[in-house]
């Protein structure tokens, strides 16, 4: 006999099994079938991703995603998505966490469409800001970084992005957390980072800004 042919959301639940996080529910599953699926058909022509297989694509970035989405703190309203490439970590966010209002800033025109279409087929109500994150003008309860061109200074930018009392999220490697750290500035405290699934030395870690020594003031 033949061996079964696993769906890709059997897949992405085994994976997710494999890396020690809980599965997801058959809905919820079926709305990450339905990214990937975009994600691959745009991947073709816009390169997304350098990692093109099904199997890459679930394992290093819907999982990682995923375990990012779950380790943010309870109480976070709005969230921003700095340089968010093809959505991740803030699509998987937006799906996972529906009560976040999540923005997706995207510079590179062509990737922002492909955002502004997955949110479409998606269904989900997160906003795409097309163009450089640094010209929006709000502050939000956390901001995540992943994979970002110039990450050293981007996580100087996204700094002051964050309201006083929120929260950076970094997806990086042990290697770089150090530096990011201190591009980030004094004012904020960092958790343990908590090591991302599949092992190695890629780390999500959380970041805490302190409120200003004024913000009790009337």
């Amino acid at each position: 006999m033949s061996e079964k042919v696993q769906s890709t959301e059997e897949r992405l639940n085994a994976l997710l099994t494999e890396a020690g996080q809980q599965p997801l529910d058959a809905a919820l599953a079926k709305r990450f079938e339905d990214y990937i699926s975009l994600f691959i058909r745009w991947n073709t022509r816009l390169n997304l991703t350098a990692i093109r297989d099904e199997e890459g694509i679930l394992s290093r970035h819907f999982v990682e995603s995923i375990a990012c989405a779950r380790a943010l703190p309870s109480g976070i309203e709005t969230l921003l998505d700095f340089g968010s490439g093809a959505g991740l970590p803030g699509i998987p966010i937006a799906l996972c966490r529906p009560e976040i209002a999540v923005t997706l800033a995207e510079s590179q025109g062509k990737k922002a469409a492909f955002l502004c279409e997955a949110v479409r087929v998606l269904g989900i109500a997160t906003k795409v800001h097309s163009g450089r994150a640094e010209t929006l003008r709000a502050v939000f309860d956390c901001v995540t970084l992943r994979a970002v061109d110039r990450m050293e200074l981007a996580v100087h930018t996204a700094a002051q992005l964050v309201r006083p009392g929120g929260w950076m999220a970094l997806m990086t490697t042990a290697n770089d957390l150090e530096r990011l750290k201190e591009s980030a500035g004094a004012e904020f405290s960092w958790a343990d980072p908590e090591r991302m699934p599949g092992g190695g030395e890629r780390l999500i870690a959380l970041g805490h800004r302190a409120l200003s020594a004024f913000s009790d003031l009337p």
